[in-house]
């Protein structure tokens, strides 16, 4: 089975839930994990990975907190997805860079994988923040203002 790992679940759900509020708003972990239900550790930790891969912006201070980088129409599920999981790769020959695997000169795979992983790599990249708000608004019960 192929699955995305917990934090970044939890993250696309964190960037969702601020996707569906006013966007120029900003949010602090504090709130975030009241309103997902997710221990404020994680939030934060989810925050700061976020805003390291340019996703968030963070502002210090007496109302500071966290706020998109950039419109959600423009944020991608690749890159929300990569921002918490690194670079994707469905096999370790379809990864950027130099094949690893020990019987690749005689598997033959290579082509098929790496096509794979860029049709996979296209799909995300065509569903953006903005279409995952809008569909999370009437199908995710955690989404809905849960302790809001």
């Amino acid at each position: 089975m192929i699955r995305l790992g917990r934090l970044t679940d939890y993250g696309v759900g964190l960037m969702t839930r601020m996707a569906q509020d006013d966007v120029g708003d900003l949010t602090n972990a504090r709130d975030l994990s009241v309103r997902s239900g997710m221990p404020l550790p994680t939030v934060s930790k989810i925050l700061k990975l976020l805003c390291q891969e340019g996703l968030l912006v963070s502002r210090r201070g007496v109302g500071g907190g966290y706020i998109l980088a950039r419109d959600p129409g423009e944020i991608t599920l690749a890159q929300m997805v990569s921002a918490l999981e690194g670079p994707m790769a469905l096999t370790d020959c379809a990864a950027d860079g130099e094949c690893l695997c020990e019987y690749m000169n005689d598997c033959g795979l290579q082509k098929q994988w790496t096509g794979i992983n860029q049709r996979l790599q296209a799909t995300l990249e065509s569903v953006t923040l903005a279409d995952m708000a809008a569909s999370a608004a009437h199908t995710c019960p955690s989404l809905e203002g849960k302790g809001a």
